[in-house]
């Protein structure tokens, strides 16, 4: 199996002959996909969706990023994901989902993910992302234009919690299962591979570009289970680089540029 991953690319900054000649090739290259995040934002996730779906026309395993929550909220723009999914014959909602099989040997997981302001320097970081301003649940934390921090480090820590929840679960069974396990989710796991412009994201980012809470979960179950190997693809950062974790653990972290999406790697799964 032909597996093409992309991330973070952005449907909403390309016009609507790119965005399909764009899925029309990652479909006659691969035969599946996998998204980590940042496909649009909320008003047209569905409507990027069922386009992937129109025009890719093979399983489609994704997750949302933090993008695609933009002007709504995580979890009306999550339930609405997952009904799009579900009238779906090729897209899958992986934080929806368990563990899918790819092939005898490979299986596939994932959820959203969120950072959890658990690495870098979060006491005394003045970075105000969009997030702060366009989610809902986030949003509630800028009061008179200043960040309640106290209030935002909770929800940051509900949402990581939950996504480390999540990959405790299907991760344990999927490594009991299979060889080979590709999770996929859009915030690196792990402070080393939020990469930007060549090197590690700076102590003033990393409290939004990284969840703690995920990585310690991922690599708690992979030492646990070195007769299966995982690779974790990711992306938020734009930035693109590699990291090996364990002997048996990989993560891969997707570069991108607004209004060039690409194929970060076709993979050859057996």
């Amino acid at each position: 199996m032909r597996l093409a991953w992309l991330t973070d690319i952005h449907l909403n900054f390309v016009d609507g002959i790119e965005r399909r000649r764009f899925l029309k090739a990652v479909g006659e290259q691969a035969d599946a996909v996998a998204i980590s995040g940042d496909i649009g934002e909320s008003q047209d996730i569905a409507a990027y969706l069922r386009e992937i779906d129109e025009f890719v026309e093979k399983p489609v395993y994704f997750v949302l990023g933090n993008h695609d929550f933009y002007r709504g909220s995580i979890s009306k723009t999550r339930l609405r994901v997952a009904e799009v999914a579900q009238e779906s014959r090729h897209l899958k909602y992986l934080t929806a989902r368990r563990v899918i099989e790819l092939t005898p040997k490979t299986a596939i997981i994932g959820h959203d993910g969120w950072a959890d302001a658990r690495l870098g320097d979060y006491e005394n970081t003045e970075v105000i992302l969009n997030d702060h301003l366009l989610i809902s649940e986030i949003s509630q934390w800028m009061v008179y234009n200043r960040l309640d921090k106290s209030g935002l480090r909770e929800t940051l820590h509900i949402l990581a919690d939950e996504t480390a929840r999540h990959f405790e679960r299907v991760l344990e069974e999927a490594a009991n299962n299979y060889e080979q396990v590709v999770a996929v989710t859009h915030v690196p796991p792990y402070r080393e591979a939020a990469w930007y412009q060549g090197k590690t994201s700076s102590d003033d980012f990393l409290p939004y570009f990284a969840c703690k809470a995920v990585g310690d979960v991922l690599t708690k179950t992979m030492q646990a289970h070195p007769q299966s190997s995982l690779t974790v693809l990711c992306g938020h950062t734009h930035g693109g680089g590699e990291i090996h974790v364990l002997d048996n653990q990989r993560v891969l972290t997707g570069e991108a540029r607004y209004g060039q999406p690409k194929i970060q790697q076709i993979f050859e799964i057996e």
